[in-house]
């Protein structure tokens, strides 16, 4: 049992818990997820089973789709509706073009100031930590990329966008952003990752279902090339160097049975085993 899962995360699990969860019911010990969503957030999880683990860091996830929710007028410690108040106003009046024009000028690239609850790590311990303790520290900066954003849903106190960013970007403080922007205290209400890279929420699968796991080769991106020859299977399956008549930079073999065998690059006039499986 190997492969992909797409699952939709509910809210109130951490992304651990979800693992938790895969490995108890499938009774395996290698499960694994790529692209954290924090607690509050739901959606689309990418998660590794069996020797598929060995391609999460692999998988082509650049970008990621959210549909979010921000609480005008309410600043909070975490950047969420779940942090404890910081300031909090009914003094404003934010008007729709105003907003949407504001949600327009992110689309681009900045600098991002990570949140202080977050496990980013400095000097070998994650952000929260210090946060936790009282313990001041300069925050880092990421440059993260805005490709589109839409306002969908407005009113006097809250509003609902979707937006496409490059990985790595906090929604949480993206909301922040906007509402320095505007001269308003804003905190993150509600969070969905509709979209990973290639995948979407539209195909996951909640945690109690029976669901299709998608096999190594077909959630690459790389050409598949299915090996016949026995000579050749014995070396790809012992990671040896290869000699293959094939233009392609990067490539994954699969046996008769489309079961992954590794991926492989050329290196000169060779391939040379990345994985194996």
């Amino acid at each position: 049992m190997d492969g992909i899962v797409l699952i939709n995360k509910e809210e109130g699990l951490t992304s651990r818990d979800v693992v938790n969860k895969i490995v108890k019911k499938l009774n395996l010990k290698k499960v694994g997820h790529a692209g954290t969503l924090d607690p509050i957030a739901k959606g689309l999880l990418v998660i590794g089973i069996g020797k598929g683990t060995k391609i999460l860091d692999l998988l082509t996830m650049n970008t990621k789709e959210y549909i979010a929710t921000s609480k005008i007028g309410i600043e909070t410690d975490t950047l969420d509706i779940s942090g404890n108040i910081l300031n909090k106003t009914n003094d404003f009046s934010l008007k729709r073009e105003e907003l949407i024009n504001t949600l327009n000028s992110f689309i681009g690239s900045y600098y991002q100031e990570v949140p202080k609850y977050s496990a980013v790590k400095i000097n070998g311990k994650k952000l929260y930590e210090y946060a936790r303790n009282d313990l001041n520290v300069d925050l880092p900066k990421r440059l993260i990329t805005i490709y589109k954003i839409e306002l969908l849903e407005f009113n006097k106190n809250e509003f609902t966008f979707k937006v496409l960013a490059s990985k790595g970007t906090y929604i949480r403080s993206l909301i922040r952003d906007i509402g320095i922007k505007l001269k308003l205290p804003m905190t993150m209400k509600e969070l969905i990752r509709t979209k990973s890279g290639k995948f979407n929420l539209s195909d996951s699968y909640e945690i109690s279902d029976d669901f299709k796991i998608i096999p190594i080769f077909e959630a690459l991106d790389y050409p598949v090339i299915k090996i016949t020859n026995e000579i050749l299977l014995k070396k790809i399956k012992n990671g040896n160097k290869i000699n293959l008549d094939c233009s392609y930079d990067t490539i994954t073999l699969i046996d008769n049975l489309n079961n992954t065998l590794a991926i492989y690059k050329k290196e000169k006039l060779e391939y040379q085993a990345i994985k194996v499986f």
